[in-house]
């Protein structure tokens, strides 16, 4: 679940292994360049932690930042096994 913290939304993702969380990673970040909105993430094996604010409205959250938190949580949960760590 995201949590907005420090005008940022936040949330943390677990896999199996580190090959998941890349490959999550590809995904969100074919997302995001769509968008071209981009998250402040890290992974260290097997989490993800994403970021999300946005730099030009002051880095606050916004509705740009809704939607690809939406956009990510399709693609963790999108009924592919792979990502149900």
């Amino acid at each position: 679940m995201w949590t907005e913290e420090n005008n940022q939304l936040k949330r943390s993702f677990q896999f199996n292994n580190f090959s998941e969380a890349f490959a999550f990673m590809t995904r969100v970040a074919f997302a995001a360049e769509k968008m071209n909105h981009h998250p402040n993430w890290s992974n260290v094996y097997n989490k993800v932690d994403i970021s999300l604010s946005t730099h030009d409205a002051g880095n606050t959250v916004t509705e740009k930042d809704r939607k690809l938190s939406a956009e990510i949580d399709k693609i963790y949960n999108g009924g592919n096994t792979l990502f149900k760590g």
